[in-house]
């Protein structure tokens, strides 16, 4: 029986200092503790590459807390970028609602404006339509008289009767001969059938100057001239006085070169001017 006890006292001893052996000599990146002289080779060589493997994973926790610590930053700047992105943005699409706003008022104005030019246009057209038919049917009336007597055309979008002074008037006289009177009774029959036109009689002279006793100048004369076609126009041949304007213009318009007898005859004129009416027009064009 002491046999027996003996033996287990030894086994266990035996077993103590074995497991004892088991306890690691060096910790994992212990470099102060004191390493054991008796080792076998490969034993170190598992104790070296413990080292490197712990010294490793230091330089991996360390570049992870490193990048944990990035990314931290990184969200903190994509949060801020967001509401800063945020605010851009609805400061963007106030503005664009606004532009928005603007160009559809400006695109209202432009079509109510292009709208109004149309009809201005189309008042436009029927005058020049109007004033053309009145130039046919007046030197269709005139058809008697002869080139240097009187001329008929349009210009500027008016008519223009011009009766030579040779046709109307003696020579310094403010009286309308007798084939001047035939001519603007054929002249007023037409006229008093178009209601749409304003009449203006102007008188013209050549530039040599004139003093009688009747006449103190060519604008006098002139003056004169126009006042009695004027008044033969409404007197005589049934024209609305209202409708009918007399000037005098002297030798400040003329039409030719004074300086020969061809073109003193020429500026030596009457016209009456035939204007379409202007109300229906400036109505049209009323707009800002």
């Amino acid at each position: 029986m002491k046999n027996g006890i003996f033996n287990g006292l030894l086994i266990a001893g035996i077993l103590s200092a074995g497991l004892s052996s088991c306890k690691p000599h060096v910790m994992c990146g212990d470099t102060s503790a004191k390493k054991p002289t008796v080792l076998s080779k490969r034993y170190r060589k598992a104790l070296s590459e413990r080292d490197s493997l712990c010294s490793l994973s230091k330089q991996k926790i360390e570049e992870l807390a490193a990048a944990n610590k990035n990314l931290e930053g990184l969200h903190k700047e994509y949060d801020n970028l967001k509401a800063s992105s945020g605010n851009t943005v609805a400061s963007l699409s106030d503005d664009l609602k606004n532009k928005q706003s603007e160009l559809e008022k400006k695109e209202k104005d432009l079509k109510e404006k292009e709208a109004k030019l149309r009809d201005l246009q189309g008042i436009i057209n029927r005058q020049d339509s109007i004033m053309s038919a009145l130039t046919n049917t007046v030197k269709k009336a005139l058809l008697g008289f002869n080139a240097d007597e009187l001329t008929v055309y349009m210009k500027d979008g008016k008519v223009y009767v011009s009766m030579s002074d040779k046709l109307l008037f003696k020579s310094g006289s403010p009286d309308v001969e007798a084939k001047g009177k035939e001519a603007l009774k054929k002249l007023a029959e037409v006229l008093n059938k178009n209601s749409d036109v304003s009449i203006a009689i102007e008188g013209h002279t050549d530039n040599v100057p004139i003093r009688t006793a009747q006449f103190k100048d060519n604008w006098d004369l002139s003056t004169a001239r126009a006042t009695n076609v004027v008044r033969l126009l409404t007197d005589e041949y049934g024209m609305d006085a209202k409708k009918l304007t007399a000037a005098g213009k002297g030798e400040f318009s003329p039409v030719a070169d004074n300086s020969t007898a061809e073109g003193k005859a020429k500026n030596r004129r009457t016209e009456i001017v035939l204007s379409p009416k202007l109300d229906e027009l400036m109505k049209a064009i009323s707009f800002k």
